[in-house]
């Protein structure tokens, strides 16, 4: 009897393999080798996508624990009356036999392990999410949203890890797909198009103390600033180069003390002082203006400036003296090109510089406008002859660079034009190309005493004359020839369509002309 109450009862059974009337090492040999044999094979399907994988669940992790499960068969046979575990003798009598019991197997899954596994098998599945963009629609020429965003999908393999932690008896394993969202969404993005589309709008631009005022258009307006995924952001470049030529015009700088010509003989101008954009603070107020779409009229702070040369600081006219002279001539010229040289000379006549000053052709010109007197010509731009406003005003630059050049100043800016141009022939390369706003011709007055700008302005003998006058310094200049070095052949004709022109008509703006590698040089002594 002893020896058949140290077995198991008979009837039971561990994970479906019968270890009734076995000893306990019996029963675990049995089970374990019955569990090797048959581990079960899971399923793992990925929600949505028609993907699954079949493998041992052994490769997720799972594992049974024999000594679980018969501890907890053990616990059953030892409840069971004696006589059931003594059966093999009892059943002689003609005892009832008790009922097959199956205890389930103790099983465990180690979730590690299957992420890892459930992880590579659906690498391939996961997809990043894409940005939606925003931007300026030519077609609407409006800001919009213009490609629409994707969110990113993977599968969560954490999740399906654990619930098989939960319930290893699955056999069919759903891993569940996530999304997420891009990190910028139409839906945001929609916002700041909107905000962009505001912005858009005219807006005057005025300054402080002054009726003076400049404008911009909507499209003006919108090339300030980008309509960007992070929201709206200025073209600080692009806004800076706007506020500076918003600021030239609507300056009214301090006009010095000056000369003119009257009748023939020198007489002298008085000072007048100006009013002109605080650069900080105007920036300030411009970007501040810009990002507020209920604004249509930004006002620039403005500051006094006091003129460099007042009405005391000028010598007699009397005591004035040639120190050089620049000149040109523009045989050949249209009617506008003879008014815009007419009357950029007429504009600088009579500016003085101060010792120590630069003087600056576009702003003793007062900027090349209609409402400064200028007309419509032919310019150079973009290394081409084309109409634009202005043309010939580079006569007088030019005239005026050889004058002050002669005089010994030394260049602070100077600009050579895109090709050779006839109308300053036959002194190659001794020119200067402006362009309002940007492109100046700045010299410094280093003679130590004021000098005085004259101009001598012959439209029926097509030359123009630039004399420099003050106190003559204690140098002599002489310029040397222009040395050629290299020599470019002209390009062959270019024609450009004018639809101004009559159907079959065609015009000649400029003449072919080789291009020359050159340089020259003053000495002074």
């Amino acid at each position: 009897m002893s020896a058949q109450a140290d077995k198991l009862a008979p009837g039971l059974r561990v994970g479906g393999v019968d270890v009734g009337g076995m000893t306990p090492d019996a029963a675990l040999i049995a089970v374990r080798e019955q569990t090797q044999a048959k581990e079960p094979k899971i399923e793992v399907q990925a929600t949505g996508t028609g993907k699954s994988w079949t493998l041992s669940a052994g490769k997720l992790g799972y594992q049974v624990d024999p000594q679980a499960s018969l501890a907890a068969a053990r616990k059953l046979s030892d409840a069971r009356p004696w006589t059931e575990r003594a059966l093999g003798v009892l059943g002689q009598m003609n005892l009832t036999q008790p009922k097959a019991q199956d205890v389930p197997l103790v099983t465990k899954v180690d979730p590690a392990v299957a992420q890892a596994t459930i992880g590579k098998l659906t690498a391939d599945l996961a997809t990043q999410p894409v940005n939606a963009t925003v931007g300026f629609d030519p077609k609407t020429r409006r800001y919009a949203v213009l490609t629409p965003d994707t969110p990113g999908r993977k599968a969560n393999a954490e999740a399906a890890a654990k619930a098989f932690a939960a319930d290893p008896s699955q056999r069919v394993l759903k891993v569940p797909l996530t999304e997420w969202p891009a990190q910028y969404t139409a839906a945001e993005l929609s916002k700041h198009a909107e905000l962009g589309n505001k912005l858009m709008r005219g807006v005057t631009v005025k300054l402080d103390g002054s009726d003076r005022a400049g404008s911009l258009g909507p499209l003006q307006v919108a090339n300030l600033y980008w309509v960007k995924p992070e929201g709206i952001v200025l073209d600080d470049k692009t806004l800076k180069g706007a506020f500076e030529s918003l600021s030239y015009q609507l300056d009214q700088p301090a006009q010095n003390a000056r000369y003119a010509w009257r009748d023939g003989v020198w007489g002298k101008v008085g000072e007048k002082p100006g009013r002109v954009t605080d650069p900080q603070k105007g920036l300030e107020a411009f970007r501040k203006g810009l990002l507020d779409p209920t604004k249509t009229t930004i006002t620039f702070p403005s500051v006094q400036q006091q003129p460099a040369i007042k009405l005391a600081d000028l010598p007699s006219p009397a005591k004035l003296q040639l120190i050089a002279s620049g000149s040109s001539t523009y045989y050949g010229s249209s009617a506008e090109r003879r008014t815009n040289v007419a009357n950029a000379a007429a504009k600088i006549d009579g500016t003085v510089v101060a010792p120590g000053e630069n003087f600056s052709f576009l702003q003793s010109l007062g900027g090349i406008s209609p409402e400064n007197g200028f007309v419509g010509g032919l310019i150079i731009s973009g290394g081409r002859t084309v109409d634009g406003l202005g043309g010939g005003v580079c006569q007088v630059s030019t005239t005026a660079f050889r004058a002050l050049y002669q005089a010994g100043l030394p260049v602070v800016e100077r600009n050579q034009h895109s090709y050779r141009v006839k109308y300053y022939e036959p002194e190659v390369g001794f020119e200067a190309a402006v362009y309002d706003p940007g492109v100046d011709l700045k010299m410094k007055n280093d003679t130590g005493a004021p000098i005085l700008i004259r101009t001598v302005n012959n439209n029926n003998a097509s030359r123009l004359e630039i004399q420099v006058w003050g106190t003559k310094p204690q140098r002599t200049v002489s310029v040397s020839p222009a040395v050629i070095l290299s020599r470019s052949p002209h390009p062959a004709p270019q024609y450009v369509f004018n639809p101004n022109l009559p159907a079959g008509a065609s015009k000649q703006v400029d003449w072919a002309q080789d291009g020359y590698n050159l340089y020259q040089w003053f000495v002074q002594f």
